[in-house]
């Protein structure tokens, strides 16, 4: 693929919703119930930001579309953002993806895992918030990465 073509290209990306709780016991376990009770939708990732009064839980599923409807549903207050999901492997490593990232002078303002329950067997699933997620998308892509949908994850 020439550089010209990969201008226009959109990497494949997922949704990722940043949901904010009042930091009381019981709180998660309401809102993963939410979803454990939703058949239309899986949480395929969950990382908790704790602070003294509030904690932020960012959350991907495989279907963005009902995780949304369902938390204004259910009055959650979210955000939302595009993250790049990466396949790691022994070729492609969390230390060449940094590497490669670093080379176009992109941040990586956070990451963690993915827990897939992939047909294909277990995948390392890496998710990425990057400066600019196209042009991130773009290098990992040049360079081999895998880089999955939303859908993909399940």
């Amino acid at each position: 693929m020439s550089l010209g073509t990969e201008q226009g290209y959109a990497p494949p990306s997922v949704r990722q919703f940043g949901v904010f709780l009042d930091n009381r016991v019981g709180k998660l376990l309401e809102l993963v119930q939410l979803f454990d009770e939703a058949p239309q939708v899986t949480l395929v990732a969950v990382s908790v930001l704790d602070s003294s009064d509030h904690a932020v839980v960012r959350m991907i599923f495989d279907n963005a579309d009902a995780a949304r409807y369902l938390l204004k549903q259910h009055g959650f207050s979210f955000s939302e953002v595009e993250l790049l999901v990466m396949e790691l492997d022994d070729e492609h490593t969390l230390t060449s993806a940094c590497l490669f990232l670093l080379g176009a002078e992109l941040n990586i303002r956070f990451a963690y895992p993915i827990l897939p329950t992939h047909p294909a067997g277990p995948l390392q699933l890496l998710a990425l918030a990057v400066d600019d997620h196209t042009f991130a998308g773009q290098i990992l892509r040049r360079k081999g990465f895998r880089l999955m949908a939303g859908e993909e994850l399940t």
